[in-house]
């Protein structure tokens, strides 16, 4: 249970909840939910208190304040005689007690609260509570889901809203499979998306709480290798930078989509070769490599996969049982949802994304059901079933504004958002509003919690980019706060039909953007190669069938020529990259030597270079090379080292060569000089030749 100050005057005086009243011949039942306030000077402090009696008899209560958040605080010595009835608050200094009578009518209690010798009147109504209240003003929800799955498209959604610590409302509509016609239910799993970057840092919290981790210390205390691209920010970059998006780096995130080799470690090492677009801590750039980073520290700080730790530190303790970490996993479940997305206006089954190593960023998999139980941790400041999962402070600290996002909401019902640790932070028609959604291929989800109110709300929808889940939520709220009616699914269906008609006319248009007449510079086949980028990896070119193609993290897109030396991606069976220009560069010698990708639109174009044959580097292959060249008067000596060629001649040092693209070396010491060795025929070495800037100087190879 919830134990804090409840108020200025409180503080000083402790609630007391006395003797109290007496009851007529006929007394009406204490049992039930009772509302009001106690009259402080200057305030009216309203609370909420709930009666149940025991089968012997006695009673037990709970009292909560939302002034103070102090949520179900207990009650003891319940006293009912007649209409005489009283009671205290345990726990709390100053023995708080009240003492009053209960109406004839059986429908008011008034009396006085007594704390530390000061007292107070205080008037209570019988009314119906607050989660009874709230799940009969949902009756006419399931009509404006209905409504939004039809208009928008969506094959399915699950919805489920938590008041208190009592879940309200949980149900599925429409279907997790269309083929074969499988209703969506509220245990049905889907993935959550970017809602999983709240665990992530509700995870990090708990060690917090243990102190083996500090928000403010620098990452570096922790990882000692880790670099960015940035000094400044490698030096200061701290846990807390991590979870905020304000580590300056934009989004980057084709260096992880789709790729399934590189590891969590390879991911974060490779940050130091990703160009940031601001300086630490100065603009709001969501970045879920940063998150991926902090679910890598988890590891490093625990010993555990961050899997095993958000498993034992949050998924454990809140019984979320059958939620799990990847669309593998989901798919050997007995309900579980199939991803969609919308093409050409109709509805296609697509592939589950694996996004695994990007964990901590976005892959937990869960239900509206199991969803509920992390909703309560949330409104009942850490704790669940009475037991403390996270320090209340610590939760308190997530839910805080860290880092305003700059961005101006499309509508004048929500301010302006911030972020906290995980979560966007802003006002909804007047209430706070702690909320993350969440967008995976085929999935969409939104989690809110409103903590003024005690309510929160999850929706998990199987289709990509969907509103949906967001829209129904706003539908519930305003019902569940006898809020003015707004048609918000109404509205979205309008835009979305005036959206897709935009859409097509701008697609009409992108040709104008070509110039015709052009081709390309070099043969088809003199663009294929393996190209290379420090922190997004390989790009492979191939031509298949008179086609080019690029490879990249295992997606295969066919290439048209566009102009000059720029080429066009074609739709493919996985349409990521279509209508991205690719643009090929020529060196010095006239070679195709390197690509330049749009990969992160916020920065200039990703170059990748390209790789010399990987045969250059295979000891097998190049010891053919080795012999004694004699260059004029001169006899110059190549030897092979491990996998690397080196040349030497008398009286200067040796140099090592490094591979070059045309089947060439340069010197690894004086870029600016080439090493070509020289084959007859039948592919025998007859000697070498050395290109300098000033003359190609021959060898003839003599042992």
């Amino acid at each position: 249970m919830k134990r804090c100050s409840l108020g200025i005057w409180l503080i000083f005086l402790g609630f007391i909840f006395g003797p109290i009243l007496a009851w007529g011949a006929q007394p009406a039942s204490l049992a039930g939910h009772w509302a009001g306030t106690i009259d402080i000077p200057g305030m009216k402090l309203a609370i909420d208190l709930d009666f149940t009696q025991n089968q012997d008899g006695s009673w037990k209560g709970d009292i909560s304040i939302p002034a103070q958040k102090a949520v179900d605080l207990p009650l003891a010595n319940i006293s009912v005689e007649g209409r005489l009835v009283s009671f205290e608050i345990i726990g709390v200094p100053g023995k708080p007690t009240f003492k009053g009578e209960i109406s004839q009518d059986g429908q008011v209690i008034s009396g006085e609260f007594t704390q530390s010798d000061r007292t107070f009147p205080f008037t209570l109504k019988r009314t119906v509570s607050p989660a009874k209240k709230a799940k009969q003003s949902l009756e006419a929800l399931p009509q404006v889901v209905e409504k939004g799955l039809k208009g928008l498209k969506v094959p399915g959604v699950a919805l489920a809203v938590v008041k208190g610590q009592e879940v309200i409302f949980a149900r599925g509509f429409g279907w997790r499979d269309v083929d074969k016609k499988l209703p969506m239910t509220p245990d049905t799993l889907l993935a959550i998306g970017s809602a999983t970057k709240a665990f992530t840092t509700f995870t990090l919290g708990t060690l917090v709480d243990e102190g083996r981790v500090e928000w403010e210390k620098p990452v570096r205390f922790y990882i000692p290798w880790f670099r960015l691209y940035d000094t400044f920010a490698t030096l200061h970059l701290t846990p807390r930078d991590l979870v905020t998006h304000r580590s300056g780096l934009p989004r980057h995130d084709l260096v992880w989509y789709n790729n399934h080799s590189a590891s969590r470690e390879e991911f974060v090492r490779r940050l130091a070769y990703l160009q940031p677009s601001a300086d630490l801590r100065t603009k709001f750039q969501y970045n879920n490599l940063m998150f991926l980073t902090a679910g890598y520290l988890i590891e490093v700080l625990t010993g555990q996969t961050w899997e095993e730790a958000v498993r034992e530190r949050v998924l454990k303790p809140l019984e979320m049982t059958r939620t799990n970490f990847s669309v593998l996993d989901s798919q050997k479940d007995s309900d579980f949802a199939q991803p969609y997305r919308q093409a050409k206006g109709k509805i296609k089954k697509i592939p589950f994304r694996i996004i695994t190593n990007m964990g901590p960023a976005g892959s937990i998999n869960s239900s509206v059901n199991e969803m509920t139980h992390w909703l309560m941790v949330h409104l009942n400041g850490g704790k669940y079933k009475g037991k403390t999962i996270i320090k209340p402070q610590t939760l308190q600290d997530m839910h805080l504004a860290h880092m305003p996002t700059g961005t101006t909401p499309s509508i004048p019902e929500i301010t302006p958002a911030d972020y906290g640790l995980g979560w966007f932070i802003d006002t909804y028609r007047g209430h706070q509003r702690v909320h993350h959604g969440g967008n995976i291929d085929g999935f969409s989800a939104m989690v809110w919690l409103m903590p003024q109110d005690g309510l929160g709300f999850v929706a998990l929808a199987n289709k990509s980019g969907t509103a949906l889940p967001e829209l129904i939520i706003r539908h519930a709220a305003d019902l569940i706060l006898g809020l003015a009616p707004r048609d918000w699914v109404g509205q979205a269906i309008e835009r979305k039909t005036k959206g897709e008609k935009e859409q097509e006319k701008a697609e009409k248009k992108k040709q104008s953007r070509r110039q015709p007449g052009t081709r390309p510079a070099h043969k088809l086949e003199e663009y294929a190669g393996l190209y290379h980028h420090p922190g997004y990896g390989d790009l492979k070119v191939f031509l298949k069938e008179g086609q080019l193609y690029f490879k990249f993290n295992g997606i295969v897109t066919p290439l048209e020529h566009w102009h000059y030396e720029t080429f066009n991606a074609l739709r493919a069976e996985d349409p990521t990259f279509v209508d991205m220009k690719l643009t090929f560069r020529t060196n010095v010698d006239g070679l195709v030597a390197a690509v330049e990708a749009p990969f992160e639109p916020t920065i200039e174009p990703i170059v990748f270079t390209k790789k010399p044959a990987q045969q250059f580097f295979e000891p097998e292959f190049l010891k053919k090379f080795v012999g004694r060249y004699k260059l004029l008067e001169q006899v110059v000596t190549v030897s092979l080292k491990g996998n690397r060629l080196t040349v030497a001649t008398p009286g200067q040092p040796e140099y090592e060569l490094v591979p070059v693209l045309g089947g060439e070396f340069a010197l690894k010491q004086v870029k600016t000089i080439h090493v070509k060795f020289i084959l007859d025929k039948a592919g025998q070495v007859t000697g070498v030749a050395f290109i300098q800037p000033n003359g190609i100087f021959e060898a003839k190879k003599i042992k």
